[in-house]
């Protein structure tokens, strides 16, 4: 490791992968920000919505209005919920990707002690390992 951050080169190397990763971590939570206020949009839609036909409505349809109202609500949280998943599942998989991509780059770099893996204990590791060469940066 010693040999390998003689020249600065590896520095520079970590400091271009740090800067990327912010940037996709910027990304992708301004993605599931942008989801998230989409989703307030449609829920005070359909709100507004069902206000409207509840105002509209004459009182002996009013239970069968709520109900019908209450599956349509259901139903958008559930497609909500889906859609909110699959955001997230998609983050994950990026910022797995992301990983991937670091260790391949440090690893061709000659950096010891990195190559691609997703053990835990290894993960682990090769963070302790940036964390010093960030520190002697």
């Amino acid at each position: 490791l010693a040999l390998a951050l003689l020249d600065g080169t590896v520095f520079e190397i970590v400091q271009g992968l740090l800067e990327i990763q912010h940037l996709t971590e910027k990304n992708l939570y301004s993605q599931r920000r942008q989801l998230h206020s989409e989703h307030r949009g449609l829920k005070q839609e359909l709100f507004h919505r069902h206000k409207e036909a509840q105002q509209c409505c004459r009182p002996h349809n009013l239970p069968l209005l709520r109900a019908a109202q209450q599956r349509e609500m259901e139903a958008m949280e559930q497609q909500i919920r889906e859609e909110q998943r699959m955001m997230d599942e998609k983050i994950v998989l990026e910022l797995d990707q992301k990983v991937i991509d670091q260790q391949s780059t440090l690893e061709k770099a000659g950096v010891s002690g990195f190559y691609i893996t997703t053990n835990p204990q290894e993960l682990t590791l090769q963070m302790n390992l940036l964390e010093l060469i960030r520190k002697l940066q």
